[in-house]
């Protein structure tokens, strides 16, 4: 059926782009460096986004929608923000195509259509956003302003990935006003744990909270904190940021607030952001080589259930009591499906669920009728048990939790076994060639060191992790005095 995948030891970077074809979540598309998300990864995808838009309204926050393309001007306002997007923007500069009339048939820009000003396609909506807002505030009763959006944003890619680096992506991207300092940086943070809540109990991937350096800091911030989670080939996938934009926004807009006192001032901000790169570290974090494997909370089938029959009238006997059994799982609130179709046999199916990452399958053939039993088989571990068909709803919840758990745990563990404590300079490049994942080492706090050893490993500081400990070293690179650790890996 031309399931066989590429295996991750032989070539991780083919496995994965197998297991994202093959596995129905996205595909190429016509449009170099974007794809198209298939039914199954948007399925994914939406359950994604259901969850963690409960948790952002659960924290005061509402949606709206901004426009796709951004006045040049606008776009220059906040000067490091520009100049941080510049290389990845694509700009519109005419509204209108004609016939060619050299070239029936075919048509060309009509260079009378130019636009007066030049469009950016957004590549995130700060200025767009910053723009409107100057309209929207204008007392500290108009405050706190919580605002999230949920959008395609572009951003022109040379070196493209399904779902981890694509030109056009999907994302949500929230943005919000304060009357304090304080406030915006509390903001920052509880968004960053909302994010970090999210990926940990629905993605099942452990994550470590942090906060970038100047140099990795997303252009405009006064800070920027992440989340950062581990790949099975040991590379970090940056997960989730949030940002204290300090009123820097504020001031290249002129955002100002009447406060209580009557005084007039600028607002502080904050912005923070997913996107469907999250699907990518799903897929690479959790999934093996017969294919993906979904934590069930998120997956768009929980439960698939193939009959196993000859003849229409075992199939019949089956399918009323497979009835009764999705009738028993939907009032649970679980997702099903029966796979009753004709056109291929249960081993082919199997395999094919196996591949889609269904976390349980269930098997009900006519001996088992007889026995009322059916086989189960969980997708984390391929176990497979019988259980009696009466209880068969209420053992699938708790087992759709035990796989969800098991999945955090197994997750955690391969991370936590990759983060690595070195003083050496040698050792350090040795770890990264040969073992990877997270590497905890000094630095001296200065860009050019962080440069240099970028330059040399390929390797990034990925965060200094809140609540880190406070220690006396030296520098990996430098030798030069340091006050704390910081995590180092080579990234996606």
């Amino acid at each position: 059926m031309g399931k066989e995948l590429t295996s991750r030891t032989e070539d991780y970077s083919q496995w994965y782009n197998d297991l994202v074809i093959k596995g129905a979540l996205a595909d190429y598309s016509a449009v170099r460096g974007c794809m198209i998300i298939k039914p199954y990864g948007y399925a994914l995808w939406e359950n994604m986004r259901d969850a963690l838009d409960k948790m952002f309204k659960d924290t005061g926050h509402v949606n709206a929608y901004f426009p796709l393309f951004v006045p040049k001007s606008l776009f220059e306002a906040e000067e490091k923000n520009a100049e941080g997007f510049a290389k990845e923007c694509a700009v519109v500069t005419h509204y209108r195509l004609k016939s060619d009339p050299d070239n029936k048939g075919k048509l060309i820009v009509d260079p009378e259509a130019k636009l007066e000003e030049e469009l950016v396609v957004r590549p995130t909506s700060e200025a767009i956003i910053w723009s409107t807002y100057k309209g929207w505030i204008q007392s500290y009763r108009d405050l706190p302003l919580l605002i999230n959006q949920w959008a395609n944003v572009v951003r022109w890619e040379m070196r493209t990935r399904l779902f981890l680096r694509t030109t056009e992506f999907l994302w949500q991207e929230g943005h919000t006003a304060h009357s304090t300092k304080t406030e915006a940086i509390e903001e920052t943070k509880k968004m960053l744990d909302v994010y970090a809540d999210f990926v940990e109990n629905w993605m099942a991937l452990p994550v470590i909270k942090g906060v970038k350096t100047p140099n990795e800091r997303f252009a405009g911030a006064e800070d920027t904190y992440c989340i950062e989670a581990l790949m099975q080939d040991g590379k970090a996938l940056q997960a989730g940021t949030s940002h204290f934009l300090g009123q820097n926004f504020a001031k290249a807009f002129d955002v100002k607030f009447s406060d209580k006192e009557n005084k007039l001032d600028y607002v502080w901000a904050t912005s923070w952001g997913v996107s469907t790169r999250l699907i990518g570290g799903l897929v690479m974090a959790h999934s093996d080589d017969d294919g993906l494997i979904l934590p069930p909370r998120i997956a768009p089938l929980q439960v698939v259930i193939v009959p196993i029959y000859k003849g229409d009238e075992q199939k019949a006997m089956i399918s009323e009591k497979v009835k009764i059994i999705i009738q028993q799982l939907k009032d649970l609130g679980i997702r099903v499906k029966y796979d009753d179709s004709d056109n291929s046999r249960p081993g082919w199916k199997f395999a094919q669920y196996e591949l889609q990452g269904v976390p349980v399958r269930i098997a009900i053939g006519a001996r088992d009728l007889e026995n009322n039993v059916v086989e189960i088989a969980r997708r984390d571990t391929k176990e497979k048990q019988s259980t009696n068909i009466d209880g068969v709803s209420n053992y699938v919840k708790v087992l759709l939790d035990e796989i969800q758990s098991n999945m955090f745990n197994r997750a955690k563990q391969f991370r936590d076994e990759r983060i690595t404590k070195t003083d050496s300079w040698d050792d350090f490049v040795k770890l990264l060639d040969e073992k990877g994942g997270f590497i905890s080492a000094h630095w001296d706090g200065t860009s050019e060191t962080e440069e240099k050893i970028k330059e040399l490993t390929k390797a990034t500081i990925r965060c200094i992790p809140l609540n880190n400990e406070l220690e006396n070293g030296v520098c990996i690179f430098s030798g030069k005095p340091s006050v704390q650790r910081v995590l180092f890996a080579r990234a996606y």
